[in-house]
């Protein structure tokens, strides 16, 4: 029996029981609920953005695939199967491989993150015949989150010559403000994902992973989880993310510090960045690329900076105060050059975890933030606008060219 047809049945036990007696508080609370983000699901744009993709089947296709388990061991082959099926479809369609499904262009990102929600909310709100408890229905989850984000699907072939890159994205946010919105950073992904850029150093292969925009998944070391086992194999990394409007920006120093902004949830946060063994904790993490290079190199349509500017309290001080040149000694973090959200947070963890494997002399990463992705002239109201157009498709293709030049002059500077 699907989870559909329980769902179905147990709406009418509830309907047929709702006359009699009202539901007790502890059963109410018990029923399993979908996030608030995967709640975003049932508006209209979403559903276009899967139809013009042919992403649209994906959640139905899930949900008749996991009604066939009989017991835990088989709904997790069922999830892993399928969410790494759905980063691989994502992959192929961003680089030209296999059916379009739709008339959205190949290079956008939302496909991926709309259908994976709707897999995510499927397991959410799952009622199987055998009984879940909730720490397997949070395993499941998180199978189904590492491997439909390419997490599990790093992989480097031998070879002396071939130079290992390693480039991560996100997922689209703000999506209350605007959401048709797409994050180049994540369409970036898509497109380099196991490919191989040509450089004056010999061919790089590039592999790539997705993150989510909340915090608790960041608290709960997502990141250090999936990316602890490749920094000592590859040669270069860079944690991407969307940033200001217009020009790209090769951040020079990342802060220990959340400054609460809300996350796909609608959840804010404001402290310190949670990481093992806070006591050794650094203030501030820097880059290792080869930024002055990057910086000079025509890369693409965009401007690129060194941007060096940090947010600090500085030591014996009680007021933040913006520091054009970066961090005094001694000062606490409060913004780094990427400011105080998931972007500054993930190059935070990924500098910091390059540096307590030893690492920092020897591994050039960092975090390079894109310009805004930016709908077309004439299409910029979020209630009344197209999911997409002609302006906006050359902007995200523009950003991913320029993401891969950016890879391409790393790779030879820092060899």
């Amino acid at each position: 029996m699907t989870s559909l047809r329980v769902r179905i049945g147990i709406l009418g036990l509830v309907l047929l029981a709702g006359s009699a007696a009202p539901a007790s508080p502890a059963a109410a609370a018990a029923t399993p609920v979908p996030t608030v983000e995967e709640q975003r699901l049932d508006q209209a744009v979403p559903r276009e953005i899967l139809e013009r993709s042919g992403f649209d089947a994906v959640p139905l296709h899930f949900t008749r695939a996991l009604g066939t388990a009989r017991s835990y061991a088989q709904a997790r082959k069922v999830v892993v199967r399928q969410g790494s099926a759905l980063w691989k479809r994502a992959v192929d369609r961003a680089q030209g491989r296999g059916p379009a499904g739709g008339d959205l262009s190949r290079d956008d990102d939302r496909p991926l993150y709309w259908a994976r929600l709707g897999m995510t909310r499927e397991v959410r709100t799952w009622e199987p015949s055998f009984g879940l408890s909730e720490a397997q229905r949070a395993a499941l989850l998180g199978e189904l989150e590492r491997s439909s984000r390419g997490q599990t699907a790093v992989r480097y072939p031998g070879g002396e010559r071939l130079k290992r890159v390693l480039v991560t994205g996100f997922d689209p946010f703000t999506l209350d403000r605007d959401i048709r919105i797409s994050n180049p950073s994540g369409a970036s992904a898509l497109a380099l994902d196991g490919t191989v850029i040509e450089t004056a150093e010999g061919p790089a292969r590039v592999e790539t992973v997705v993150f989510p925009v909340r915090w608790q998944d960041f608290t709960d070391q997502t990141v250090e989880r999936a990316l602890r086992p490749y920094l000592k194999k590859v040669d270069l990394f860079t944690t991407v993310s969307q940033g200001r409007v217009g020009r790209f920006d090769v951040e020079r120093t990342n802060g220990a510090w959340r400054g609460g902004f809300p996350d796909n949830d609608n959840v804010g946060v404001t402290e310190v960045v949670p990481v093992p063994d806070p006591a050794s904790q650094p203030q501030w993490t820097s880059t290792t690329l080869p930024y002055k290079a990057i910086v000079d190199a025509d890369t693409g349509r965009f401007p690129v900076y060194d941007n060096t500017s940090v947010t600090e309290i500085p030591a014996g001080g009680t007021v933040p105060v913006v520091r054009a040149d970066g961090p005094t000694a001694g000062s606490t973090a409060r913004a780094g050059g990427g400011g105080n959200y998931l972007s500054n947070e993930i190059a935070y963890r990924v500098t910091l975890l390059r540096d307590r494997l030893g690492l920092h002399d020897v591994l050039p990463g960092g975090h390079v933030h894109t310009p805004v992705l930016e709908f077309g002239a004439g299409n910029t109201d979020p209630a009344t606008g197209a999911v997409t157009d002609p302006g906006f498709v050359k902007n995200r293709l523009d950003i991913i060219a320029q993401v891969r030049a950016i890879l391409v002059v790393a790779v030879e500077k820092a060899t």
